[in-house]
């Protein structure tokens, strides 16, 4: 089974209320963590997101495509990187949760449903 694990946060609120070894010690952790799930054949990809500053959103207004700055100026809390896993079952996707979670200020897991393949 595939699931996601998205990890949720503010990258400049964390460097405002976390001191710099904190900051180091969760990019250590996030190393690890990325090497124990490569290692165990269940990591099929893994990336950080740029900051939300950077972001833009594409939506349709009025039949017109209108970009913006940022992913929604009322966002505290943005997508801030994520990992697709391959696992045996729902209990190992949220024991690898529950690992991210003591550095992230949420994590969502969800399921990658396996589509039919066109034939």
């Amino acid at each position: 089974m595939k699931y996601m694990l998205m990890m949720f946060g503010d990258a400049a609120t964390m460097l405002e209320e976390r001191s710099p070894e904190w900051v180091d010690e969760m990019m250590a952790f996030m190393g690890m963590f990325n090497a124990q799930v490569e290692k165990a054949g269940e990591l099929v990809e893994a990336r950080g997101l740029a900051f939300p500053a950077e972001a833009k959103t594409v939506s349709l207004v009025d039949g017109q495509v209108v970009v913006s700055d940022g992913p929604f100026a009322e966002a505290k809390e943005s997508l801030a990187g994520y990992w697709v896993l391959e696992v045996p079952n729902l209990d190992r996707a949220v024991e690898l949760a529950s690992q991210v979670i003591v550095y992230a200020q949420k994590v969502e897991l969800r399921e990658v449903p396996n589509l039919p393949s066109k034939q």
